[in-house]
């Protein structure tokens, strides 16, 4: 049992419940969207010419990956993380530290190993003395304290350290020594997989991938993109960009997405899709193949993202190809496939796009 006391400067403990985030302060443009039905119709034309610089500045740094940067972009705007697979060389460090900047975002970068602690992430205690000689624990934050956190190769460390940006991810505080620590808003993490390299990892448990919401595959350049990459990249100039966003404005979008409008056309579209990919359902195909399928989170992924997806590409409200669009993304983490499916040689994107094809 501790002798020393606490510093009275110690942060002071959260007094919400364990699964609430506080809310942050609101912006003009979120309290109108809370207020006015028809915020989103007058901020409407302000949102799209933000874009419309955000995805012109992107494109001065990461090219090709154009729905790579999409589906990252439209994770924020929901208010999620996502995890990018794909093979190292593919600029995914550089896609997330670009992100950081247009958005106007504090960013930093954890490098997953297997000799890392969780106190190397959520931070930790320790023992300080005044210059009276007095004692008391003092909490030094870890690197999670920040808007926009790039989670490096987070299959290299342990499940332990794993569990402890998880819950972060899920709660939006961390807890240390029984007390309770806010993390900034917005809070979003960027996690990166190598899909090659399974010697020395630990898969993320399914329950885990579920607190994302996306699985968003980096795949290679095609052949325009690489040339252009060979050409201005390996001069002496080096483009600087500037933000376009700050993390008030993103949080005033975030809720304004959340304020969007949803058909009942869409709404019946996503649930077709997730019910239809769990081994019960009224599917032959989806019994012969799916081991276990996703849970209603899938469903709520999908109707704030296809809400996401509208407003980024200038529309008011989500249609039924949105949630072809972002199936995919959404729903490949969140189901498996089973032995027959995998001795018929059948991969989860055929599985998924037979499902998406069934919606009207």
């Amino acid at each position: 049992m501790r002798s020393a006391s606490k510093k009275p400067s110690e942060p002071k403990k959260t007094t919400t419940g364990a699964s609430t985030r506080k809310s942050p302060s609101k912006s003009a443009p979120e309290k109108a969207a809370k207020n006015d039905p028809n915020a989103i119709i007058a901020d409407f034309d302000t949102i799209k010419k933000t874009f419309d610089t955000l995805r012109t500045t992107i494109d001065k740094i990461v090219f090709g990956q154009s729905n790579v940067v999409e589906n990252s972009i439209i994770t924020i705007l929901s208010g999620g993380h996502a995890l990018l697979v794909g093979v190292p060389g593919l600029a995914k460090t550089r896609l997330v530290e670009t992100l950081g900047t247009v958005l106007g975002l504090d960013q930093k970068r954890i490098q997953f190993t297997p000799d890392l602690m969780p106190s190397d992430i959520i931070g930790s205690e320790v023992m300080d003395t005044d210059k009276n000689g007095k004692r008391a624990f003092r909490y030094i934050k870890g690197p999670v304290f920040t808007q926009l956190l790039m989670a490096d190769e987070i299959n290299r460390a342990s499940p332990r350290t794993q569990s402890a940006l998880l819950q972060a991810m899920q709660e939006y505080h961390v807890t240390v020594a029984g007390e309770e620590y806010d993390l900034p808003s917005p809070f979003h993490v960027l996690a990166t997989q190598n899909p090659l390299e399974q010697e020395g990892t630990y898969p993320l448990p399914e329950a885990q991938l579920d607190r994302f919401l996306m699985q968003i595959n980096v795949d290679y350049p095609d052949v325009d993109t690489e040339r252009r990459i060979i050409i201005e990249t390996t001069g002496n100039k080096e483009e600087t960009i500037k933000p376009v966003l700050d993390g008030e404005k993103l949080n005033a979008i975030q809720e304004m997405v959340r304020q969007m409008p949803i058909s009942e056309k869409v709404v019946n579209a996503i649930l077709k899709l997730v019910r239809s990919a769990r081994p019960d359902a009224d599917n032959e195909h989806a019994k012969k193949h799916i081991a276990w399928g996703p849970g209603p989170r899938a469903s709520q992924a999908l109707s704030l993202c296809t809400r996401a997806r509208a407003l980024y590409q200038g529309r008011l409200a989500p249609s039924v190809d949105d949630v072809k669009a972002l199936a995919i993304p959404v729903l490949q983490h969140r189901m498996a496939l089973n032995f027959t499916a995998r001795a018929d040689g059948i991969t989860i994107f055929e599985v998924i796009n037979n499902l998406v094809d069934k919606i009207d």
